[in-house]
């Protein structure tokens, strides 16, 4: 499906990235991991997304190996250590901050890093994962009696992920570069009991997703496929948005 196209991955080393990189090696694509480690089969170039001149050696790496680019899969999720453990009203500005850069801003830089190299052959894929909660507010009802706090930076970041794909589908369509959104749903990691069973009652398919859902997803938006498809956020949630 991919025949041997130069796919890279950041933070593929996570629950999501190890599924996403499986999926793409089952599909006979050439994977490379950008992570600060490697727990996967792909290819490893330690990279710190929230880096800029560790993105930048690391895209000059690949291209001195393999000479292009064909997708990017902007994947990677760092963030500060108080992630999710206080209310709007009593989130630390500095953290705030700190996380935006972190995960919206880390989404920029590898995708302005790499973009000149799509610009110079005139072809590529780029795949932003972002989240139903880039797209619907929180369903604060399911996070009773647990002691789980969805951040509100997580909404901010998601929501800009998405619209700021719509913005490079469009600038760069003549230039063959397709920029899309993968949106996924609630991923099943061990999470309050309490929390998936309310959970998987509310979405239509009476469950939350495994990693696995989502991979091909990702698979298919990197592939010729879909190479008619651009600006796109396709939705993989069990139905959780449509009600």
């Amino acid at each position: 499906m991919l025949d041997s196209k130069i796919v890279i991955v950041t933070g593929g080393s996570g629950l999501l990235g190890k599924a996403i990189i499986n999926d793409l090696i089952t599909n006979q694509a050439n994977v490379i991991n950008f992570d600060i480690k490697n727990i996967t089969n792909a290819e490893f170039f330690r990279c710190d997304v929230t880096d800029d001149t560790s993105i930048q050696n690391c895209v000059v790496s690949v291209m001195n190996k393999y000479g292009r680019i064909d997708a990017l899969i902007n994947n990677a999720y760092p963030r500060t250590e108080d992630w999710g453990k206080n209310s709007f009203e009593d989130i630390n500005p500095a953290s705030w901050r700190k996380n935006i850069d972190f995960q919206l801003n880390s989404y920029v830089m590898c995708i302005k890093a790499i973009i000149p190299v799509m610009l110079k052959q005139n072809f590529g894929s780029i795949i932003n994962i972002a989240s139903i909660y880039g797209i619907v507010g929180n369903d604060f009802t399911i996070y009773e009696s647990t002691n789980m706090n969805p951040p509100a930076e997580y909404s901010a970041i998601k929501g800009g992920i998405i619209n700021l794909s719509r913005y490079l589908a469009s600038k760069y369509g003549k230039n063959n570069i397709r920029v899309n959104c993968v949106s996924p749903g609630g991923i099943f990691d061990n999470q309050n009991e309490n929390f998936v069973r309310v959970y998987e009652d509310r979405v239509p398919l009476k469950r939350m997703a495994k990693p696995e859902d989502i991979a091909p997803a990702v698979t298919f938006l990197s592939s010729d496929g879909a190479q008619y498809i651009t600006g796109h956020n396709l939705v993989v949630d069990g139905g959780w948005t449509v009600i």
